[in-house]
C-alpha cells in the first residue's frame, strides 16, 4: 500500500479549516492554491495555507485519522496546529 498524508488547510486569517487527505501531499495542495475547482470548499473559503500535516506509512492509516481530525472539535484542532505550527506560518514551502 502507498502512504498517505492527512492535512489542515486554513484561509489567511485563520478562520475557516478543512481537513483532507491525499497520497500526493504537494500536489494535492498545489491544487488547492491554484482552485482547480472553483466551486470547491476550499476555493470558495479562500483555504489555500497549508498549517498542519502527518504522514503515515499507509493511506489507510492517513484516512482513519483524517476520520479522527474530522470529528475533534476546533479548539483541539487549533491546539494541534498550535504544537507543530505555533505561528500558522504556511507550511507548503517546506514540502
Amino acid at each position: 500500500m502507498k502512504p498517505g498524508y492527512v492535512y489542515i488547510l486554513t484561509n489567511k486569517n485563520n478562520t475557516t479549516f478543512y481537513v483532507g487527505v491525499t497520497a500526493y501531499l504537494k500536489e494535492r495542495i498545489l491544487h488547492h492554491k491554484e482552485k482547480s475547482d472553483p466551486k470547491s470548499f476550499t476555493a470558495r473559503y479562500n483555504l489555500g495555507k497549508l498549517v498542519y500535516y502527518e504522514a503515515h506509512q499507509m493511506i489507510g492509516d492517513a484516512i482513519g485519522r483524517e476520520k479522527q481530525l474530522k470529528a475533534v472539535s476546533r479548539a483541539k484542532k487549533i491546539a494541534l496546529i498550535e504544537e507543530l505550527n505555533p505561528e500558522w506560518n504556511d507550511l507548503f514551502g517546506d514540502l
